[in-house]
């Protein structure tokens, strides 16, 4: 018997997409080219900009002149830039920690399975809502030292009351305060990382006799390390950048004014607008900038080394 021909059968993988044509493709560039225009010319053009400026002795009005280092060198003897990196650095130095450890708590106690738990994670998340003039304003009146809120329960238990915002040693923990009281993303963030750890790893900690410790230890925190590593670096670009709040609270009626008294809110960005708005000290304001951008930058790379150490990722699958 004569055998049957098959025809062969072209079993290549089909393409997901086909060669775009000539007139898709100038559609597609044609489609994109304002977001691109917009990030060439209202993001890396003034910072490139900006970089050619903290070089030069620059005041808006006049045309920049070519300066060279001198405004870097400027900043070795400049009082106010000192005590601008001396309130910055006490700034995170108690922030940083402060809002990892509250938003992950926040986040554990949110994660329990109890009745009408989403009214009171709506209301942990609300506060981040709401914008930061408003915020200061509010906590100016809550921490007033006369009239208060937060100082009622201190005088009834007959405490002495802090200068939350007149005494010097009080001025950051204020600042922290106001700060943590907006850690509604933070803390939603970590609840979506604490409810997406799988069930199966705490019923067999469990089985092995593992108390709620262990298991938060074992299981909840390395599952949860890269998004405490995200947070942390978010924390740490977010604590060098303070501006709203100590803007409304310190900033005073003039640039001459003391931001808080002697100084102790004057943080770097603070320092860094007034001498562009204020001084119009453009030029410097650059250099001041770009110093505080490269500290961000040897930070956020200091943290990227480190997280093979402690950061789990879990790997799915195989080759």
């Amino acid at each position: 018997m004569k055998p049957i021909s098959i025809p062969a059968v072209n079993l290549k993988r089909p393409r997901l997409f086909g060669r775009l044509s000539t007139e898709e493709t100038i559609w597609g560039w044609l489609l994109i080219l304002p977001t691109v225009l917009g990030l060439i010319l209202f993001k890396f053009g003034p910072v490139l900009a900006s970089l050619y400026f903290s070089f030069t002795k620059y005041d808006i009005i006049t045309n920049p002149k070519w300066i060279g280092l001198t405004n870097y060198r400027t900043m070795v003897n400049d009082k106010f830039w000192t005590k601008s990196i001396e309130v910055t650095l006490n700034y995170t130095s108690l922030f940083i920690p402060l809002s990892i450890i509250v938003a992950y708590v926040i986040a554990l106690l949110m994660s329990q399975d109890l009745k009408g738990i989403s009214v009171y994670r709506t209301m942990w998340y609300l506060p981040s809502l709401v914008p930061t003039v408003a915020s200061a304003i509010v906590w100016r009146w809550a921490l007033n030292p006369e009239f208060g809120p937060v100082n009622y329960p201190m005088r009834l238990l007959g405490l002495e009351v802090p200068g939350w915002l007149t005494d010097p040693h009080w001025i950051i923990p204020s600042v922290v305060l106001i700060q943590l009281w907006g850690l509604g993303n933070a803390a939603l963030i970590f609840l979506a990382a604490i409810k997406g750890v799988p069930d199966t790893y705490y019923e067999a900690a469990e089985v092995d006799g593992a108390n709620t410790w262990t298991k938060f230890w074992k299981i909840t925190l390395p599952m949860t390390s890269s998004v405490v590593f995200f947070q942390l670096i978010m924390a740490v670009i977010s604590s060098f950048q303070v501006f709203g709040v100590a803007y409304i609270l310190f900033g005073g009626q003039t640039t001459s004014d003391p931001a808080g008294p002697g100084n102790s809110a004057l943080f770097y960005v603070l320092y860094t607008y007034r001498n562009a708005f204020g001084y119009f000290k453009n030029g410097y304001a650059s250099a001041l900038a770009w110093v505080i951008f490269v500290v961000i930058m040897l930070l956020t790379f200091l943290l990227f080394r480190t997280q093979k150490a402690w950061v789990y990722y879990e790997v799915e699958g195989g080759e």
